[in-house]
């Protein structure tokens, strides 16, 4: 276990024991995290490590994700639905999920087709819709769009927490929360297998 990077001089927050967590998991963006590391998160043992972390008897984990549709890969996309299923009915997880946007781009060169699969929006309405359900707020994302709803949920007296990577996170978010982990610095107490074709792979 790693502890919280002292981005702050004075007034930097610790962990309070016993406060109800609530996590919002962008796996989109951690899938440049995940590359990274060359491993898989293992989600049983990141929730795991969370309750260890938080000493916490209630961590509520919410899961965004975007999937191909189906005939959009050269490979089938079931495996994706049995993880989203293994997540919600396995681990507890509350996993928002949407197909991604496919959107066609007019250009001299010709056609191409952008996928786009962004859950900013789907976050944010979780993150405020169920404030009174928690103390503290956990972010595993670097985008520096969510810095407006930390900077919201710290005035209304929550702590927040930001797990990202130093490759994969803006200055103003990792400096924006009460603490902040660099996950690739968590040894084996939540990674899992190896990604053995990155290429075939796409969002996680």
């Amino acid at each position: 276990m790693i502890p919280i990077e002292k981005e702050k001089r004075d007034g930097q927050a610790s962990i309070e024991a016993g406060k109800k967590v609530s996590v919002f998991i962008d796996a989109s963006n951690l899938w440049q995290v995940q590359k990274a590391k060359g491993k898989m998160f293992d989600y049983e043992k990141l929730k795991r490590f969370l309750y260890v972390l938080f000493a916490t008897k209630e961590v509520r984990i919410f899961y965004y994700a975007a999937y191909p549709e189906d005939g959009t890969r050269g490979y089938g996309t079931d495996g994706k639905h049995k993880f989203f299923t293994f997540l919600k009915k396995g681990l507890g997880f509350i996993v928002r999920k949407k197909p991604l946007k496919r959107i066609v781009i007019h250009s001299e060169l010709g056609d191409s087709i952008q996928e786009k699969g962004n859950m900013d929006v789907e976050m944010t309405i979780d993150a405020v819709y169920h404030s009174a359900k928690y103390d503290t707020a956990v972010f595993f994302t670097g985008d520096s769009d969510f810095l407006a709803l930390i900077t919201h949920l710290k005035g209304e007296g929550k702590k927040v927490y930001i797990f990202s990577s130093k490759n994969n996170v803006s200055q103003e978010l990792r400096t924006g929360g009460d603490g902040y982990f660099d996950v690739l610095g968590i040894q084996d107490d939540i990674w899992g297998r190896e990604i053995l074709n990155r290429k075939k792979n796409s969002v996680e």
